[in-house]
């Protein structure tokens, strides 16, 4: 080989290897988070967290990318729970408190009927970061980060019958979800709860097992429940409330400026799927009445559901210890 055409092979060999060495620092510099759903791509909990990744990447100004394993591929919600806790398998997710409560007794008072008034209330919590102090103690019993707020829909009683008001909700064959407040709630309003399987409801109601459930327009919508439950009666006895998390063991992990930009695109990522559910909340029941699946009905006495309510969720506060955090967020205007 002559001398030009060595020092040509030389060159391109080193030009090869600075290539290599560049592209090994640039996957070095990526940071991979896995992030865990029970949902379709279509889902709003899938889409925020896309929007969550692509956040982190934009406050942390490097790569961070964001693996959203779907359709419940690693599981269901308590196992994210349980993945998160040990600092395995999942980084982030979106998850229910009651799907928590394996480690924190704070996060199931998220999901109990009446703790905010309506969604105005529940929007000036979030506004004055009322929730805070309750994050703070999730955080300090589950070792999971509460870096957003997601939710935003209405849930309402969904029946085969008109139920207007207290008359019409007594001995009302009603599916709760198997947290025991819930079941106490409702009794106490006169109801008769049944804990039952939510892929098992369709045909309870039309079997009449039960009579209806407590649930938001879109899952309605989603599971044609208007087809044997067409009647909404406005109780509008919870607003649902998601928490954005992220494993505290994978937090330590991070960088101080990446853990900076995962609590900032965890707050905008939870502010974005708000935008989301009220639109489609409302979006969905408004469809189902134009097509006539499904008839609005108002509860006329809403502030006897309310005052009912109010002893028993104090009670629950009291067994978590969170009471002073409840008065607290109850205050708010």
């Amino acid at each position: 080989m002559n001398r030009p055409t060595l020092r040509r092979t030389f060159i391109t060999t080193i030009a090869a290897l600075a290539v290599g060495a560049a592209a090994s620092f640039a996957q070095a510099q990526t940071v991979t988070m896995h992030a865990a759903t029970q949902f379709n791509d279509d889902h709003d909990y899938n889409r925020t967290l896309k929007e969550f990744g692509r956040l982190v990447t934009k406050y942390y100004g490097k790569p961070v990318e964001v693996v959203i394993h779907g359709n419940s591929e690693l599981g269901v919600e308590r196992d994210y729970a349980k993945f998160m806790n040990q600092g395995i398998s999942v980084d982030v997710s979106i998850l229910a408190g009651s799907n928590m409560s394996n480690f924190t007794k704070a996060a199931p008072l998220l999901d109990v009927p009446f703790v905010f008034r309506d969604r105005a209330h529940w929007n000036a919590v979030i506004a004055k970061n009322g929730m805070q102090p309750l994050f703070d103690l999730i955080e300090q019993q589950s070792g999971m980060a509460v870096i957003g707020i997601c939710g935003g829909s209405v849930r309402n009683i969904v029946a085969n019958r008109p139920v207007r008001n207290m008359k019409e909700m007594q001995g009302f064959k009603i599916r709760v979800i198997g947290a025991p407040i819930q079941g106490k709630i409702f009794a106490a309003f006169g109801a008769k709860p049944s804990v039952i399987a939510y892929n098992e409801v369709y045909n309870a109601i039309q079997s009449g097992v039960i009579e209806g459930l407590e649930n938001e327009a879109p899952a309605m919508l989603n599971s044609k429940f208007y087809e044997v439950a067409p009647d909404v009666s406005l109780t509008q006895h919870a607003v649902v409330t998601r928490l954005l998390v992220v494993s505290g063991k994978s937090m330590k992990k991070y960088p101080a400026e990446l853990q900076a930009a995962i609590r900032k695109a965890g707050a905008e990522a939870g502010a974005f799927n708000r935008d989301i559910q009220a639109k489609e909340d409302q979006g969905a029941l408004d469809k189902m009445v134009a097509a006539k699946q499904a008839r609005t009905h108002p509860f006329t006495e809403r502030d006897k559901l309310l005052e009912i309510s109010k002893p028993i969720v104090a009670e629950f506060a009291r067994e978590a210890g969170v009471e002073k955090i409840l008065v607290d967020m109850q205050a708010v205007k």
